[in-house]
C-alpha cells in the first residue's frame, strides 16, 4: 500500500489563515500592527524572487511590510547601521535579512545583529542558546515548519526513533531540539557517516535534509515510517527532493512531496514568529 502524501500546501493555508485571524485580534488587543522588515542587499534574483514572496504573504494576513532594499556595492557598516535601526523602531515586530549577502559583507555577523525578539528566522546566537535551552523564543522557520506536519499528521513522537539526515544551521541542527523537546530520540547523520541506508532504516520518523538529489532510496526506509523530504533540487527531471519518492511512497506510512511538503511550510512559520515577536514586544 503507497504511503499517505502529507499536504504541505493544505497546511500552509490552514496556518496562514490562523495567522490572519491572530492579526485581526492583535490590533484589535493592542492598536498596534504587526510589521516585518525584508532587508535584501544587491539583486540577486533568486533572492528577490524569495523577498517578493515573503512580502506578499504579508500582505495577504494583514502584516505590514517594511522592506529594504540596498544596493550590492554597500558596506558592512551601512547594514550594521541599518539593523541597529530596525532594532529600535517599535513599528517593526521582525527583521529578516535575506541570505547570502554580497561577498564584501559578512552574513553571520550581520545576522547576529538583530535584536533577538525581532529574529524571525531564529539563526542568531541568543536565539540558538534559547531553543537549545529549551527556553521561550523564535524557532528557525522551516524546522518548525517540519514538526508542525508532524503535529498535523499526528505522528507519534515520543519515544520515537528520528534520524535527521544533514547537519546545516538551517534545518538539520534546529530540528535535533526540536524533536528531543517532543521526547523522540534522535540520531543526526551527514557525509561522513558510515552505512547511511542501514542508519536510516531504524528511523520511525526519517528527515532528509542534505542536497543530494534522490540520496535516499527504499533501502533506507523502515516499513510504515514518516518520512519528511526537506531537500530542493533542481534537475533535468524538474524539482526533486533527497528522497526518491516514487521508490520509497511504496515502503513509507506517511510522505512529504517535493514539490508541496515542507516547502510551503517556512513562510507560513515566518508569518507565525513575526507575530509572536509582536507579542514578545509588548510592555509587561
Amino acid at each position: 500500500m503507497s504511503a499517505t502524501i502529507i499536504d504541505g500546501r493544505a497546511v500552509a493555508q490552514e496556518v496562514r489563515a490562523q495567522v490572519a485571524r491572530d492579526v485581526v485580534a492583535f490590533v484589535e488587543e493592542t492598536g498596534l500592527t504587526p510589521g516585518l522588515a525584508t532587508v535584501l542587499v544587491g539583486d540577486d534574483p533568486a533572492s528577490a524572487i524569495y523577498v517578493a514572496s515573503k512580502r506578499k504573504a504579508c500582505e495577504e494576513v494583514g502584516i505590514a511590510d517594511h522592506h529594504r532594499h540596498l544596493p550590492a556595492d554597500v558596506s558592512q557598516d551601512e547594514v550594521v547601521a541599518l539593523l541597529q535601526e530596525l532594532n529600535v523602531d517599535p513599528t517593526v515586530s521582525g527583521i529578516l535579512l535575506q541570505l547570502p549577502v554580497p561577498a564584501q559583507l559578512d552574513g553571520a555577523a550581520l545576522t547576529g545583529m538583530i535584536a533577538p525578539d525581532k529574529d524571525v528566522d531564529g539563526l542568531t546566537p541568543i536565539s540558538v542558546g534559547r531553543l537549545v535551552r529549551g527556553t521561550p523564543g523564535l524557532r528557525p522557520c522551516t524546522p518548525s515548519g517540519v514538526m508542525e506536519l508532524l503535529r498535523r499528521y499526528e505522528v507519534a513522537l515520543e519515544g520515537a526513533e528520528a534520524v535527521i539526515v544533514g547537519r546545516s544551521d538551517l534545518v538539520g541542527k534546529p530540528l535535533v531540539h526540536l524533536l528531543l523537546a517532543a521526547n523522540a530520540t534522535v540520531t543526526i547523520c551527514h557525509s561522513r557517516t558510515r552505512d547511511l541506508p542501514a542508519v536510516c532504516a531504524r528511523a520511525d520518523v526519517l528527515v532528509a535534509a542534505v542536497g543530494v538529489p534522490r540520496l535516499l532510496g527504499a533501502d533506507a526506509v523502515k516499513p510504515g515510517a514518516t518520512v519528511i523530504d526537506v531537500g530542493v533540487n533542481r534537475t533535468d527531471d524538474g524539482l526533486v527532493g533527497d528522497v526518491d519518492f516514487e521508490a520509497v511512497r511504496e515502503i513509507a506510512g506517511l510522505i512529504t512531496p517535493v514539490p508541496g511538503g515542507v516547502g510551503p511550510m517556512t513562510i507560513a512559520m515566518l508569518l507565525r514568529n513575526t507575530v509572536s515577536a509582536a507579542k514578545l514586544q509588548l510592555p509587561v
